[in-house]
């Protein structure tokens, strides 16, 4: 295989997606709106593109296998009526279900009308402002809840809530899932590794499927391209969630919060301005 500088050019910036990718999956600043703003600005777009986006989320997802690898085999022990890995993945099961629907019913019209930079500039802002309301109201008023003590009732809540994220791109799983939990009585460190576990099947399945639907087209370069994005955002996630979950241990999310106003708003202007 002859390598131009074109693929060069073009490995650089899937490179660059994968960072980004990893770096912001798992916190609550929205992974599909950085990559579509950044993937404006250097100009990677198309449709081998936004597979690779779909793609790589599997490699950070993978990192979040790694990390609570002992809680997962565990739960796959007891995984029968009555028992705790039952009751988890039961309560996962729950949360997709409200997700589930109104992603098959408007996923295409939300990708072909929302997937552009103005749109996600809005829900980084919105999304926010939503997070300092959250965090004012709702998080210290939350219990110490285990999360195997989440309930029927308060996945199914908490995966509503992740709606705003099925709808609006750049709004955050993350975000969505961690508010939704501080309002039915969850902690901040119980929301994320609710949303860190209801991803896995989530991203997994969407993955497998863009993969299996495009993989009789893909060039050498553009299969390169998706195995080094995987471990990149794999390397990378694997150092940013360790560091998330020790962070919301004890910090507040408004630095998150304040990081997504700012950033939506200078974006809003961007676009405004046509300069993006």
């Amino acid at each position: 295989m002859i390598v131009t500088d074109l693929d060069i050019y073009f490995i650089l910036k899937t490179i660059v997606i994968a960072i980004v990718e990893g770096i912001t999956e798992f916190l609550p600043i929205s992974s599909t709106g950085h990559m579509i703003i950044i993937g404006r600005f250097i100009e990677f777009e198309g449709s081998f593109e936004k597979l690779f986006e779909i793609f790589i989320q599997a490699g950070a997802i993978t990192a979040i296998v790694v990390l609570f690898r002992k809680k997962i085999f565990a739960s796959f022990k007891t995984l029968h009526p009555g028992g705790d890995g039952f009751k988890l993945w039961t309560n996962i099961f729950v949360a997709l279900i409200p997700t589930g629907i109104v992603g098959l019913l408007l996923h295409e019209k939300v990708t072909h009308h929302l997937m552009q930079p103005l749109p996600v500039a809005f829900a980084l802002l919105v999304g926010g402002l939503w997070m300092l309301f959250g965090e004012k109201k709702y998080r210290h008023d939350s219990k110490r809840l285990h999360i195997d003590e989440v309930s029927y009732k308060k996945a199914f809540i908490i995966g509503s809530f992740q709606i705003m994220a099925i709808l609006w791109p750049g709004f955050s799983r993350s975000a969505s899932t961690i508010i939704g939990g501080w309002i039915v009585g969850l902690t901040a460190i119980t929301g994320a590794e609710f949303a860190f576990f209801l991803a896995i099947p989530t991203i997994y399945s969407a993955s497998i499927y863009y993969l299996l639907t495009h993989i009789f087209t893909l060039t050498t370069i553009e299969i390169i391209a998706l195995a080094l994005g995987f471990f990149i955002s794999f390397m990378v996630a694997m150092v940013v969630v360790e560091q998330f979950i020790n962070y919301i241990k004890h910090q507040s999310l408004k630095g998150f919060a304040y990081y997504r106003i700012c950033i939506g708003a200078l974006m809003i202007l961007l676009t405004l301005f046509n300069i993006i």
